[in-house]
């Protein structure tokens, strides 16, 4: 499985010899026990379980290109997720999209430095700061990806492959972050269209975020579509919530309520409620609601579902509703 991360490595940075460029690699690497926020983002693969090797952004994007599957979806973690964790989820969600169809999607985790559970508040609030420090590394792989697409090798021979990003709960936060600081620092005119579809699942941001003028008014012009999954009885956004309330900023989180104002945001952003099953899938906390229909079950979800066909055509299905930006799934 390739990953990227920026979480400290016991090994250090990655080496680098006397005319500027990476050597070393590929190199075994594993992570420090604590959580602190690397600068450097680091392109890897994992082996086995805590078995890791680092292998540099080249080889890394030759693989993506040269293997057989249609499309790649970056997924984000959430809170509170320590990298083993998110590789189970990975694990997962690859396996639910080769029972819809062998070699169609590969899926690919974004490790930041989320902490481990000592108490609920506190580790709150330390990975709201690892997930704002995440933005200037993931910053960064966003432009080697745009500096390795203008290699000569890649305008004579591009690769095919759409790119989708599924960022869950508190990633929503580093995926807006690392967007933004893309348009900051070096895209100055605007986002390029890069990706097939975002799906921002359970968002734990505020939920005016995508409105043009906010933090997030980049995303939409990242991607062909915005896709916004929310349910008002996700316990664990009504507790962030009450926790922001010291930050004065206790605004209703997107992936309570959807946008704020669906005529202030973009016309790709759609909203998709989820309050149907969201806690029939993920009992008693409604917030991880997005693969299974049971923790222990391989059968995909309707979230999932409705994921695939977006991924699948393009578009974002209409399951018989009237108004396609605002849908139920039932």
């Amino acid at each position: 499985m390739l990953f990227l991360t920026n979480r400290f490595l016991n090994e250090g940075p990655t080496p680098i010899n006397e005319e500027g460029e990476l050597s070393e690699l590929p190199r075994n690497v594993s992570f420090a026990k604590d959580n602190r926020v690397d600068q450097s983002i680091y392109f890897c693969r994992r082996n086995s379980f805590k078995n890791y090797t680092e292998i540099g952004h080249v080889d890394f994007f030759a693989e993506l290109k040269n293997s057989n599957h249609r499309d790649v979806l970056f997924y984000i973690h959430g809170f509170n997720t320590q990298p083993e964790d998110a590789f189970k989820i990975t694990e997962k969600l690859q396996s639910l999209f080769e029972q819809k169809s062998l070699d169609y999607v590969v899926v690919v985790p974004l490790i930041w430095p989320s902490g481990e559970q000592v108490g609920i508040v506190r580790d709150y609030f330390d990975d709201q700061k690892a997930a704002d420090a995440s933005e200037f590394a993931f910053m960064r792989l966003i432009e080697k990806f745009f500096a390795w697409r203008e290699e000569d090798e890649q305008i004579s021979e591009p690769c095919p492959k759409r790119i989708n990003i599924l960022a869950h709960s508190m990633g929503n936060r580093v995926l807006r972050g690392a967007i933004k600081k893309v348009v900051q620092y070096y895209q100055t005119q605007g986002m390029p269209l890069i990706f097939r579809n975002i799906f921002m699942v359970a968002a734990d941001v505020v939920n005016e975020t995508l409105e043009l003028g906010q933090e997030g008014e980049f995303i939409s012009q990242a991607t062909r579509n915005v896709v916004v999954y929310y349910a008002a009885d996700d316990l664990a956004l009504r507790s962030s919530k009450v926790a922001n309330v010291k930050n004065a900023i206790a605004s209703r989180r997107l992936g309570h309520t959807g946008p704020e104002n669906m005529a202030r945001v973009p016309k790709n952003v759609y909203a998709v409620d989820c309050d149907d099953f969201n806690n029939d899938y993920d009992s008693p906390i409604g917030h991880t609601y997005f693969m299974s229909k049971r923790p222990d079950s391989l059968e995909s979800g309707l979230l999932f579902d409705h994921l695939w066909e977006c991924i699948k055509g393009g578009r974002i299905p209409s399951n018989n509703q009237v108004d396609l930006r605002r849908q139920i799934l039932s």
